[in-house]
């Protein structure tokens, strides 16, 4: 059996020639770095503006959020700050060669890569809420979903703080794979259990109610994007082996984490589009007992695309 080979999450400097920019030291392989700094930028131009204004909303509309707005604004909140270093590391990629730069990179790809902490926590809060109702009813109260994001954030900050002083280290790659795997496995999980809750709560095989089948669809979309943005690294990573250095740190690295990255532009975009569309059924409400009657669904389908 062929032994598992793990990688770090971002590229690193070429320690075999350290006077080349990255850019130069992938210049016979540079079509996947252009297509990654392409995404970046569409970072800059869609995923900060789009956060800022989920951050905005949910404070304004604070007292009568959904139980996951919470995650989701702290989300919002950490894609900011990851897009925010989009100009240090053009710079490093074309121009600088120091290495003192890569702390400061690894420290916040540190806080990328363990976002999907956050992310479990959204898709934990929406399992309970369609597979466990009655559970959900019982600790709707939003101190645990403080403590959680309180854990969350120790724990992205250590992780974050490990890497920019130890991402060098082979075996500290082997961390990161961890809890990619673990995580994309969990939220996959979630968001299935979701689906087959909602696809077999309707009177027929059949039959849905519109409010749940619009809450399968939106989760089907949802789930469908985690295995866009999330998969590419759990399936490619543990096969660095298959790959030459060179190729491995010039495409799959750049091919996976533009990806990933560009999260924080999808994640934001969607949660405005279903806030939209919220706004819209609220309007069209005329039946208060309707209301009440998918009041537990329709919480679900307040969910973020991060699940």
């Amino acid at each position: 059996m062929s032994v598992m080979v793990f990688c770090t999450s971002q590229p690193l400097p070429n320690n075999t020639d350290s006077n080349l920019t990255v850019y130069e030291s992938c210049k016979d392989l540079n079509e996947v770095l252009i297509w990654y700094l392409i995404l970046q930028f569409i970072n800059i131009f869609v995923g900060i503006p789009a956060n800022f204004i989920v951050v905005w909303l949910i404070r304004k509309s604070k007292g009568d959020s959904s139980t996951s707005d919470m995650y989701i604004f702290h989300l919002a909140v950490l894609d900011i700050l990851f897009c925010l270093i989009f100009p240090l590391e053009l710079a490093n990629i074309l121009y600088l060669t120091n290495s003192g730069t890569w702390y400061v990179l690894r420290f916040f790809y540190g806080m990328k890569d363990t976002s999907p902490l956050l992310l479990s926590c959204i898709c934990l809060d929406r399992y309970v809420a369609v597979v466990h109702p009655i559970t959900f009813t019982k600790i709707k109260d939003r101190l645990h979903r403080r403590a959680l994001v309180i854990v969350a954030w120790l724990l992205i900050l250590s992780f974050s703080v490990a890497k920019s002083a130890l991402g060098n280290v082979v075996d500290f790659d082997k961390i990161y794979m961890g809890i990619i795997l673990v995580v994309f496995a969990f939220m996959v999980f979630c968001n299935i259990a979701i689906l087959l809750a909602l696809r077999h709560s309707g009177p027929g095989r059949d039959e849905m109610h519109p409010v749940k089948k619009r809450a399968f669809n939106l989760v089907l979309i949802i789930l469908a994007i985690i295995v866009f943005n999330y998969f590419p690294p759990v399936a490619l990573f543990p096969f660095q082996e298959c790959f030459t250095r060179q190729v491995f740190k010039c495409y799959i690295h750049y091919i996976a984490f533009g990806l990933l990255n560009l999260s924080s532009s999808i994640q934001p975009v969607l949660y405005l589009s279903k806030a939209k569309l919220s706004w819209g059924l609220d309007c069209c409400q005329t039946s208060k007992s309707d209301m009440q009657s998918t009041e537990a669904t329709e919480n679900m389908s307040t969910t973020h695309i991060d699940l």
